[in-house]
Parts: structure tokens; sequence; C-alpha cells
């Protein structure tokens, strides 16, 4: 099944939004995903755009195509990079390429990542960037640097120990060995298995649910979790106790109280 309308299957990346849930596809399906220069920038401004847009509470992640989720940068652009010096090929990826990055780490809404095919490299760091990971029973993941005597240069060394912990993180960064879905699921690093041809209509049904919640509150359990990684306890619930002191304000709680004592379906607003 091809993902967006007959423009939009133009673009190298594009996304679409419908029910709070909006759907970023990264469309080089002959190219296996692969991301370019150009496909960086305007994937860093998608998710600026996303940020701060009242009318998006989830987003959903996803390649183009039954073959790859993503398999890093584009081979070509690889190439031409090799002939640069040292600080320009640093240059390239904290200027350009972490862009991407440092906008997910600043986005507090639901990060899915759909992966349908093959996460390779880079391409399986874009998946670790997100909060949670659903997989394609068909799919496969390798962090796969080492093979061609390269470092993780998109978070792998970052992401991948607070997923799966060091140990599994240091056997998958050292081999580049190739983990299939069960695999994935068993050490973690993904928190859901699906058949090819449900994955994604199995991943927008859950992101809708996420996005019918009530979104203050989930906006801030994401970043107390996150957060928290970085505290000592007492500081950690200190900043709970501040956070839950403010939902107990909003509507949203007000309206999940009626709802539960009525025994009906809320109707959350996000405020």
């Amino acid at each position: 099944m091809e993902l967006g309308d007959e423009a939009q299957r133009q673009e190298e990346i594009f996304v679409q939004t419908k029910d709070k849930v909006a759907l970023i596809v990264m469309n080089r399906p002959e190219q296996r995903n692969a991301f370019t220069d150009t496909m960086i920038e305007k994937w860093a401004k998608i998710l600026e755009q996303l940020r701060d847009d009242p009318e998006v509470n989830v987003i959903v992640l996803t390649g183009q195509g039954s073959k790859a989720f993503c398999s890093g940068g584009d081979l070509h652009t690889l190439t031409d990079s090799l002939h640069r010096d040292a600080l320009g090929r640093k240059n390239e990826l904290w200027t350009h390429i972490h862009k991407v990055a440092f906008e997910m780490e600043r986005i507090d809404k639901p990060i899915i990542a759909a992966i349908n095919g093959v996460a390779v490299g880079a391409g399986l760091d874009m998946a670790l960037l997100c909060d949670i990971r659903f997989m394609s029973d068909t799919a496969r993941v390798s962090e796969g640097y080492v093979k061609v005597g390269l470092v993780p240069g998109d978070g792998g060394a970052y992401l991948l120990p607070r997923v799966v912990g060091l140990p599994k993180a240091l056997e998958m960064l050292w081999t580049g060995d190739f983990y299939n879905a069960a695999e994935a699921l068993q050490m973690g690093l993904v928190n859901r298995v699906y058949l090819a041809d449900e994955l994604l209509d199995k991943t927008l049904e859950f992101a809708r649910r996420l996005a019918q919640g009530p979104s203050v509150a989930i906006r801030m359990m994401k970043r107390a979790a996150y957060q928290s990684r970085n505290m000592d306890l007492k500081t950690a619930f200190d900043l709970m106790s501040s956070h839950f002191a403010i939902a107990r304000e909003t509507q949203d709680h007000k309206e999940g109280i009626s709802a539960m004592l009525a025994k009906r379906a809320p109707n959350f607003v996000g405020k």
C-alpha cells in the first residue's frame, strides 16, 4: 500500500494529519528510504511545525513501502562527505543530520515509530529517537556501523543502551548483526509486533487512542519520564508533586472524574 496522494508521493518526506495524529512518511522506497540533505532539512521543519500544532497530539513515523523503514544516510551523500576534512564531517552531523534528533527531543507529544521494514544504522537510530516502537513481523534491525568501520553517528551509542541495556547494546554495536521482530520484542527494543499488512493500521489505532486522551497529562508524563532519568528520587518526587497539583486543576481531570462516576466515556479537550 502506497501512502499519500499523488503530489505527496513526489516528495522525499511528507506528513498527513487526521484525528489529531500526524503521520510522517519517509518516501524514498527505491532507495530503502535513505535520507538525503534536503530530506533532513524538511524533516526537521515538519517536526518543528508539529511540535506547536494544537491539532496534533501524537506523531507516527514510518517508511514508504514494505522493504525498509530507513537504511540510514544515502550512500552517495556519504561518499561525498568522505572528501571533506574531519571538521567538515563533524559539522555535517552536528549542524545538519542531528537537527532531526534535536527537534524530536523538544517535542513532548508521544512519538511512535512504525518499523515497516529494514532499519539499519542511522535508520535504526531514527526509530530509537521515538518514544516507543511497533514493528512488522517481516522487518529486521541492525546498528550496522561497525561493518563499514564507523561509529554510531546519529545517537545509537546514547539511545540503544537506554532502551535494551548496556550489555545488549554493546553486542549490537560491536557485531552489526541483524535481529528479527521476535528478537527485537524479546530484548525490549520494540513494544509490539504486528503482521506486515496490519502494522500501520494497528499503530494508528494506538496513536488515535492516545490522541483522544488527556493530552496535558500525557505530555507531562513524557517530560517527567525523560527528566527523571537524570534526577535523584527526592528531586523526581518534587517534580511530580508539582505536576500532580497542576493536573488536578485541568478540565480533563474534572471530566475524567465525572465520566468515571457517570460510567461513560470521557471527552477530553486538552485543557
